[in-house]
């Protein structure tokens, strides 16, 4: 049998914008919440929006950008954590018919102009400064160093209206408050006339990946890519207005924006800020303050969730659900989730910012060993393969290739790279993920890891995942990771990268390899180990190995 799969197609596309769409959700449920920022400063109350308050918060500001004079297709950026005026900026923009530029809050003065540069930003709107970022004084530095940057807005210290960022009044910087006056120039009929303008085909977001190597790239996406990829994951976890989502992964990742407040939004349901950034404690605190029914995280927020001294003392009886996704989640973490943080539907969700970005995904009612040794079945109205990356010819099921997607989710392509999206994006449609996979004969999807990641030794090609899942059963291992690093005789060797288990005794390459002989091939077994206190990681949850392989080989001298 081809490992080929098309998703169901019960369920049709939704032919709207993310601002109708909107506009429909609130026609629907007035009055349910549709916003909560938890704690946007320590001591104060709540902030909330019904779904009448947000929809007027979202023209008010939709209406200040016309009024500045932003024009259908002008590129805004986004500089900030969580924070309520994230999303309804992100709605703002769809409704103004702008496109919105998620800018990583990590990224520095270098950084920031290159992507501000790229796409050609109109106007960034930055969080203040705080003690891990001066953004002020970097927005001023790309303000003055990128031509076509044409406006600075700074968004509050906690969002309360009229409170400033502490710049100057003047042009061409406005606080978030003095933008917002300028809506009072523009009528609601000049908005509802830009909104006729708008098609969903129109692109709406744009996304830079991370990229392990030179600049990265930035994915277009679609009213249509992304708000259907949103709402198709809602019905999947079986959404409705009564839920309630905590969101503490950023926004300014698909996951947060996507997974996040568009599914939950196109539903009628509540979205949750539980914190500026993660925080274990404040996630659990949303959950039961305000009833949450789903939450989200890369599995090392659940795990850190869970190792909460206090954890116990929460009361999470309102979850049924959530989204795990970023890598794969070990099985003693998914039992805990599903049984002590009672999220017995959690599902796993895979893909890629390029892809809106969930191609496949886990169901309700999938076993714990789907949850974790898979990442679940295509999506409704996608299409999966799995081909030889050599060949580009369809595989048989079973064996590893490249995991292909095709459908509404792939991006329209690279922002004025049109070299790059022809590399990615083949000539029949299909999105080359660049992953390693298998198709079991059910349709579900296993990640082996990256083209990338697979190591070549002696001629032998080694999926990283294998060994992996093998060294997770050692009781000393909390976490690890397995990379390939330059070998004179062989071209590469193995290094096993590991967290240990706390109080456990300390590991050598000597016993790893005690513990893999009799259950691995000699040449899967890692030459090299290395004991450390954690692994650098992508905001999305990704482990970023090439990191390490460059640590590795500095370290060792190779």
């Amino acid at each position: 049998m081809r490992a080929y799969t098309a998703g169901d197609t019960d369920v049709p596309l939704l032919e709207e914008t993310i601002g109708q769409n909107l506009e429909r959700m609130v026609a629907e449920f007035p009055f349910h919440d549709a916003l909560i920022e938890a704690a946007p400063v320590a001591g104060e109350d709540a902030r909330r929006w019904s779904y009448t308050k947000f929809n007027d918060d979202v023209d008010r500001l939709a209406r200040a950008l016309l009024a500045v004079g932003i024009a259908k297709g002008d590129r805004i950026g986004i500089w900030s954590p969580n924070c309520a005026e994230w999303t309804i900026l992100q709605y703002a923009t769809a409704k103004a018919g702008a496109i919105l530029v998620n800018v990583n809050p990590a990224y520095r003065s270098h950084e920031l102009e290159f992507v501000v540069n790229q796409n050609g930003m109109r106007m960034l709107v930055a969080a203040p400064s705080d003690r891990n970022s001066d953004y002020v004084g970097m927005a001023r530095e790309a303000l003055a160093a990128c031509p076509g940057l044409q406006e600075l807005v700074f968004l509050p210290d906690s969002g309360a209206e009229g409170l400033d960022a502490g710049v100057p009044e003047h042009d061409p910087e406005l606080t978030y408050a003095e933008l917002l006056k300028r809506a009072d120039d523009v009528g609601h009929s000049t908005l509802k006339a830009r909104m006729a303008e708008l098609d969903p085909n129109d692109p709406v977001n744009l996304q830079y990946t991370s990229g392990t190597t030179g600049f990265p790239k930035g994915a277009t996406l679609t009213h249509h890519n992304i708000l259907n990829n949103g709402y198709a994951i809602g019905e999947l976890l079986g959404y409705t207005e009564h839920d309630r989502v905590v969101i503490p992964v950023p926004f300014y990742h698909c996951f947060g924006m996507v997974i996040g407040n568009l599914n939950a939004l196109s539903h009628g349901a509540a979205t949750i800020i539980p914190a500026r950034g993660f925080s274990p404690a404040a996630a659990l605190e949303a959950v039961q303050d305000f009833g949450g029914t789903s939450l989200y995280g890369v599995p090392t927020m659940f795990i850190a969730e869970l190792a909460l001294p206090d954890f116990a003392s929460y009361d999470l009886s309102t979850l049924r659900t959530g989204v795990m996704a970023g890598s794969t989640c070990p099985v003693e973490v998914m039992n805990r989730v599903i049984t002590d943080m009672k999220m017995k539907d959690v599902a796993i969700c895979y893909g890629m910012t390029e892809t809106s970005p969930v191609s496949t995904m886990t169901r309700r009612g999938d076993t714990v060993e789907h949850r974790t040794q898979t990442v679940g079945r295509t999506m409704p109205s996608l299409e999966s393969q799995i081909v030889d990356p050599a060949t580009g010819e369809v595989l048989d099921r079973g064996r590893i290739g490249e995991l292909c997607t095709r459908g509404y989710a792939v991006m329209k392509g690279y922002w004025n790279q049109p070299e790059k999206t022809a590399e990615a994006i083949d000539a029949d449609g299909w999105m080359h993920t660049g992953d390693l996979a298998r198709m079991d004969d059910d349709g579900y999807v296993v990640i082996e890891g990256r083209i990338k990641d697979m190591v070549i030794r002696g001629g032998e090609n080694i999926y990283p995942r294998e060994i992996e899942e093998f060294l997770f059963t050692h009781p000393a291992i909390q976490d690890v990771q397995v990379i390939g690093v330059p070998d004179a005789r062989y071209g590469e060797e193995l290094m096993a990268c590991i967290i240990q288990e706390p109080g456990t005794e300390p590991l050598d390459a000597d016993a790893v390899a005690d513990y893999c002989r009799g259950h691995l091939a000699h040449y899967k077994i890692p030459r090299y180990v290395d004991v450390r206190e954690s692994f650098p990681m992508t905001v999305s949850g990704k482990v970023r190995k090439v990191e390490m392989r460059e640590e590795a080989v500095a370290r060792l001298g190779l």
